[in-house]
């Protein structure tokens, strides 16, 4: 795996805006949040970074809801939850239960080595103004 310090200035400045993110943006999100900073980098630039900095387990490429993948700078095992009225992306920590991932293997034939679930609801914000309506 490269080393942070190693990465291009490009691959750099992708990476810090990944790792300064809690909303797990978009590759649209990346471009312009590099622009608010000052970089004017080719979007094939930004897709092929965002590309090499996943395959190299630098950051988690996320295909949740629709088209666009998310990207997160958390790549330790987690979950993600997604508000289907605002589209806010969550992490959930909580472990599957063992014996649920078990019966999955079992009744498939799978041995499983990831385990990746969406979960999907309202988020309090949204609860909270479905209130005030």
């Amino acid at each position: 795996m490269a080393k942070k310090g190693m990465l291009t200035l490009q691959r750099k400045a992708i990476f810090d805006i990944v790792s300064d993110a809690s909303d797990h943006p978009t590759a649209a999100d990346v471009i312009e949040r590099l622009k608010d900073r000052g970089y004017h980098f080719a979007y094939g630039t930004v897709y092929n970074s965002l590309r090499y900095l996943a395959d190299e387990g630098m950051i988690r490429e996320l295909r949740l809801e629709g088209d666009a993948s998310r990207y997160d700078a958390r790549v330790e095992e987690h979950q993600h939850i997604i508000c289907v009225s605002c589209g806010k992306v969550d992490e959930v920590f909580v472990e599957p239960a063992a014996d649920w991932v078990a019966d999955i293997a079992k009744e498939t034939g799978y041995t499983i080595e990831e385990k990746q679930f969406l979960f999907k609801g309202v988020c309090k914000a949204c609860q909270g103004s479905k209130r005030l309506s």
